[in-house]
């Protein structure tokens, strides 16, 4: 038998003079045993397919195989001699290990947090089935010249049915209008938060209930939902279909209480809920009012549309238009005529997800939980930071230490160990320290959650750690700290060359430019964070120190709606009974706002205040010009008008006492007799705007004022409660001291001042770690150097100035960072504030005594320790 003759030549031709016939024989070897055992047909294929797989170039590119080939890197055998020698080493290293673990478990519990807080930020309104199709109508006053004069996220009565009738792609709308409502369960009355809605509330929004129909429960006028909550509380179960409750209507006059039937007990409202209700009642119009075409000017509720999928929003914003135009066109030109009112509206619509975060168009009027996004941007940054630096410290340790493990390097080198190999180890090493200091996190997360929802104002849960996006997201956390922390000094230490490790001629062991600038980063951070918080803290107390333009001292505010003059002025006469009570004014309820005309023409907005001649005098407000209203004047209720400066800067008037001001809607004029100096109505978040004091006696009274002196409080207040239960037996009776409840319009200040405090502290503290780490490491570095400055002389002051000298100037440096970057967000966020302090100097120089002195300390343990080391230890051993 022959092998194939082409096969041959081919051998012949193209395969190497030097292995030729050695092959060839081997061949022919082979060919006769695959004869005998697959036949000739197989032994002339395998012969054929092993004569060209032995020429060139194919005989050249294949590999020759090592007779040991190296091992799989991710064996078990390998991993479990990476998991021993990385747990060896950091055993080793107890304060490296514990430095790195710390710093990393309080920067992954900071970071898993802002997580939590964020995905609740970004969550809410979203459980919602119909979610993606619910817009809130939202209104813009544009002035004829095209200027936006306000936006508000309120409409009226009429947009809902008027757009829903009009537009197909509206499926359905729901109104939704909060407001206080006295509520009796018997002998007790309350004032209780209560919401009208539609009655097609539970088909739009999901809010489950634990009983009752929700497509009838609300359809009867007399019906009422309530939560568990409020189940609980007033039936003590949550069984209460068919139970009364009694409520008293807000909007008229009468004492009585009308019966509500529960039909309906709704779950809790989710956390992340913009919608919060404890009663809903349903909305009954008259149908006078919505023949009234005038009430699309008067906005003073929440209006929600449902959109069919396919709908496009611009499209419908702009058919809303369309409608209002027709539908109102009328109404326009007549109070165009009458009135001279010229400003157009424009109607768009707001996603329902979007409200939660807005700055524009939050979540108010009855919706809760509106939040500023600046403030998480702030959360997510202070993370980052603590984060960033604790990695920081995991770097430059990693690297400091690299010294001592430059031999280990070497001979791992010499013996064979590929730069592959030591990477994954010094990687496996981070991996390990990281998942140490992951799961001291999670823990550190579970002691401090209940903190942390104080601080934030939310009641975020432990379960939410169980999230499966945010698992996937600690996930992603833990790889990504393990790698940004170990990639560097893995890359680093494994490219070391074998002769200069063994030598110690390593190359960072001279100028570590990577090292210092990380330091210097890491302090800048910390810097920047203390001139943030000293900024916090001087506008809080500023916001809060702050002279209003009154005096809130000694002050109880009362809330009683409704309140009549004839009641007032009982209720004076028996509260003046009591010694300790100086005087007693009333005021409207809530903030009223309105537009007049000013000059024949010019249109105003102001504050629009309802008082008597004692309102002024117990608040001490000046008047800096005319007089104050009297009560010996009739004429005072029916003509006049006090203004404040701004009202009359507003209205460009030089002279201001006798001027008009136009109220045309309802045909009154009004005629200035003083002006009152500029205070702060309102909270210093906001500017001082224009405001009218009427006493105007078909106004109601909302709430009343009494003054007591100091240390009578608690029989005055007694005497007051005492009064008013006896005067208004039906009505709920409350009491705030104004100054407190002026300061607590600061909460979100006051908050976010300890937040950053916080974050400060962390921060300081984890880059006080870390640069006690690298002190130490540098101590024991030159520690024989020090022996022989000390044999020599050398004083402890000097050795300390010595050592510390190199990391005080990177922290001088590291303010060069962080001055300017911190000027510029406190100044963005100051602009924020109408009232503000101005940036100070001072709060630098003070941000940079307390990061030199932190650091001063933190240098100076290990390097007095090692100025006070005895010198021949060191010498010695070294010998």
């Amino acid at each position: 038998m022959k092998p194939p003759r082409w096969a041959n030549w081919l051998l012949e031709a193209f395969g190497h003079p030097d292995t030729r016939e050695e092959v060839q024989g081997d061949l022919l070897e082979l060919y006769d045993y695959w004869v005998q055992t697959v036949g000739k047909r197989r032994a002339d294929w395998r012969y054929s397919l092993n004569a060209l797989k032995l020429l060139r170039p194919l005989a050249k590119s294949k590999r020759s195989s090592a007779e040991y080939p190296p091992p799989f890197l991710l064996s078990p055998d390998m991993l479990r001699n990476y998991f021993t020698i990385a747990w060896r080493t950091l055993a080793h290293n107890k304060a490296y290990s514990l430095i790195n673990v710390v710093g990393l478990s309080i920067g992954l519990a900071a970071a898993m947090l802002i997580m939590l807080y964020t995905k609740d930020e970004v969550s809410y309104d979203r459980f919602h089935t119909n979610n993606p199709n619910i817009y809130r109508i939202t209104s813009r006053q544009i002035t004829p010249g095209g200027v936006q004069e306000s936006v508000a996220g309120n409409t009226g009565y009429f947009q809902g049915p008027t757009f829903t009738a009009g537009i197909p792609a509206i499926r359905a709308f729901v109104r939704f209008q909060g407001h206080q409502n006295d509520m009796k369960q018997g002998n007790e009355v309350k004032s209780q938060q209560v919401f009208l809605t539609d009655s097609n509330f539970f088909s739009v929004f999901s809010f489950p209930l634990l009983s009752g129909n929700p497509k009838t429960a609300l359809t009867n006028p007399n019906s009422v939902v309530i939560s568990e909550e409020m189940a609980e509380k007033q039936f003590s179960t949550t069984d209460a279909l068919g139970k009364v409750i009694f409520f008293k209507d807000s909007y008229s006059d009468s004492s009585q209480f009308k019966p509500y039937t529960v039909t309906g007990v709704a779950r809790r409202s989710p956390q992340n809920s913009s919608i919060k209700f404890d009663v809903l009642l349903p909305m009954v119009i008259k149908p006078e009012v919505m023949a009234d075409r005038n009430n699309w000017f008067n906005i003073f509720l929440n209006t929600f549309v449902l959109l069919r999928p396919d709908a496009r929003v611009h499209k419908v914003g702009a058919q809303m238009n369309r409608i209002y135009l027709a539908d109102a066109r009328e109404t326009i030109k007549a109070m165009a005529e009458k009135y001279g009112m010229k400003n157009n509206v424009e109607y768009a619509l707001q996603p329902f997800t979007h409200m939660h975060l807005s700055k524009e168009l939050p979540a108010d009027n009855g919706l809760v939980d509106s939040s500023n996004p600046t403030y998480s941007f702030i959360l997510s940054g202070i993370a980052l930071f603590i984060l960033t630096i604790a990695c920081i410290n995991f770097v430059n340790l990693t690297i400091a230490r690299s010294l001592k493990r430059a031999k280990e390097i070497g001979i791992r080198k010499i013996v064979g160990g590929g730069r592959y190999q030591l990477t994954v180890q010094f990687l496996g090493e981070s991996f390990l320290l990281c998942f140490c200091a992951f799961a001291f996190a999670l823990i550190l997360v579970q002691l401090v959650l209940p903190t942390f929802n104080q601080l934030s104002n939310k009641a975020l849960s432990l379960s939410y750690l169980f999230d499966a996006r945010l698992v996937a997201g600690y996930v992603a956390l833990f790889l990504t700290t393990g790698l940004l922390a170990g990639f560097y000094p893995a890359l680093v230490l494994s490219g070391y060359s074998p002769v200069q490790t063994l030598y110690s001629l390593n190359r960072l062991s001279g100028k570590n430019y990577l090292q210092k600038s990380l330091v210097v980063l890491q302090f800048a951070i910390a810097s920047f964070l203390i001139i943030g918080t000293l900024t916090i803290y001087s506008q809080f107390n500023y916001l809060t120190t702050k002279s209003l333009g009154y005096d809130d001292k000694q002050v109880i505010s009362v809330d009683k709606s409704g309140l009549k003059r004839s009641e007032l002025k009982l209720l004076r006469e028996e509260l003046l009974k009591q010694p300790g009570i100086m005087a007693i004014s009333p005021k409207n309820g809530g903030r009223w706002g309105t537009i007049a005309r000013v000059n024949g023409e010019t249109q105003l907005d102001f504050q629009y205040e309802t008082i008597d001649p004692t309102y002024l005098p117990i608040f001490r407000i000046p008047i800096v010009k005319g007089r104050n209203f009297s009560a010996d004047l009739p004429t005072d209720s029916t003509q006049s008008i006090l203004v404040n400066e701004t009202f009359v800067k507003k209205a460009g008037w030089k002279h201001p006492l006798g001027q008009v001001v136009d109220f045309w809607y309802n045909n009154e004029k009004y005629r200035v007799v003083g002006v009152v100096k500029d205070h702060h109505y309102a909270s210093l978040n906001e500017s001082i705007g224009p405001q009218l004091f009427t006493m105007k006696p078909t106004n109601g009274f909302g709430k009343f004022f009494v003054k007591i002196k100091p240390n009578t409080e608690t029989a005055s207040l007694r005497h007051i409660t005492k009064t008013f239960r006896q005067l208004f037996p039906t009505t709920p009776y409350a009491y705030k001291f104004l100054d407190v409840e002026n300061r607590s319009k600061y909460e979100a200040e006051a908050k976010w001042k300890q937040i950053m405090l916080f974050g400060a502290v962390l921060t300081i503290f984890i880059s006080c770690i870390g640069l006690f780490g690298l002190a130490t490491l540098a101590a024991e570095r030159r520690i024989k150097e020090i022996g022989i400055r000390k044999v020599l002389g050398a004083s402890v002051p000097s050795l300390v100035q010595l050592l510390s000298s190199d990391f005080l100037k990177l922290v001088g440096l590291s303010f060069i960072v962080a001055f300017p970057a911190a000027w510029y967000a406190i100044d963005k966020w100051l602009q924020n504030y109408p009232y503000r302090i101005d940036i100070s100097a001072w709060t630098f120089v003070t941000a940079a005594i307390l990061a030199i002195l932190i650091a001063l300390i933190t240098i100076s343990i290990q390097s007095i320790r090692a100025a006070l080391t005895n010198p021949i230890q060191p010498l010695r051993a070294g010998e």
